[in-house]
């Protein structure tokens, strides 16, 4: 039997997926200015080595790649954003490395996979600042063009307004790990964590601060003892200390009791016609009329 070595050599498995071990540090180690670009997203910077073993092997596009800490098994997904790290290292945000409980130069294992498109996501925020935000979706979705993948049980950062707000994946669909390149995903949040539903009061009736019988109209026409006291033998009268002036007689306030059993949105209109003759002769009836009683004389006549 025969074995080609050489002809294996030229043209490898290409099969067999990328699957690596790197030391890892946070996007702050990295040599040159300063990568906010990176620190705000979910990618990852990986050596130039890994660009030429990915092109020799048939690695579906876009990249994706599973990072896991093999000391205590715990794992998240992320895209690659350049290949210009050292050789033998990586750099990732660091909310990524402490979801993983990473410290600088630690050993993690790179394995690329392939894994479904997003359709639907759940996020809880860690703060109640993230309420005081107008639109949350519409600013989770500029920041999310940073990332490549979600992974529930996830702890990620997302920076608005110079403000870092923590979100926790709670669950993604179709699976457990979702790609949200180029996709129409579903957003919903749960309720940030310390936030309380306002408690609703009611309404305690409040003292009316007007007396509703000084808003009846004052009676018209004639009014008995309206008039000021004036002594016959005209002397002015003794000033016992009460200026006040009499108080006027107003008409008496009746509450009206609403019809409880009217129905919802239902309109009616009076329409009900009156007699303006019989209205007229009935407040003619009630008009007063002074002097209308019978003379009596004081002094009995003598016969």
């Amino acid at each position: 039997m025969f074995q080609f070595n050489g002809f294996n050599m030229m043209f490898p498995d290409h099969s067999r997926p990328f699957n690596t071990t790197y030391k890892c540090y946070s996007v702050s180690m990295l040599p040159g200015n300063e990568r906010q670009d990176v620190e705000n997203g979910g990618k990852i910077i990986m050596p130039p080595s890994a660009l030429d073993q990915l092109t020799r092997l048939n690695v579906v596009y876009p990249m994706l790649f599973k990072i896991t800490n093999g000391s205590i098994n715990r794992s998240t997904h992320a895209g690659v954003l350049e290949f210009v790290a050292d050789e033998g290292k990586i750099y990732m945000p660091y909310w990524m490395m402490h979801n993983l409980a990473l410290d600088q130069g630690d050993i993690v294992e790179i394995e690329s996979v392939s894994i479904p498109v997003a359709t639907y996501s759940k996020f809880q925020p860690q703060s109640v600042e993230f309420l005081d935000i107008t639109n949350p979706k519409a600013v989770l979705e500029n920041c999310l063009r940073n990332f490549a993948c979600l992974t529930t049980g996830d702890l990620i950062a997302i920076k608005y307004n110079n403000t870092t707000y923590e979100l926790s994946v709670l669950e993604t669909k179709p699976g457990p790990a979702v790609t949200i390149i180029e996709c129409d995903m579903n957003v919903e949040f749960a309720p940030p964590i310390g936030y309380t539903e306002p408690q609703r009061k009611e309404k305690e009736e409040e003292p009316m601060t007007i007396d509703p019988t000084e808003l009846m109209p004052e009676p018209t026409g004639f009014v008995a003892f309206k008039g000021e006291g004036t002594r016959l033998d005209g002397k002015k009268k003794k000033d016992n200390g009460t200026n006040d002036a009499p108080a006027t007689q107003r008409q008496t306030y009746v509450r009206g009791i609403p019809d409880y059993d009217h129905p919802y949105g239902l309109l009616r209109f009076d329409r009900s016609v009156r007699k303006m003759d019989q209205l007229e002769s009935k407040l003619e009836d009630s008009k007063f009329q002074e002097f209308q009683g019978e003379g009596f004389n004081l002094k009995k006549n003598r016969k």
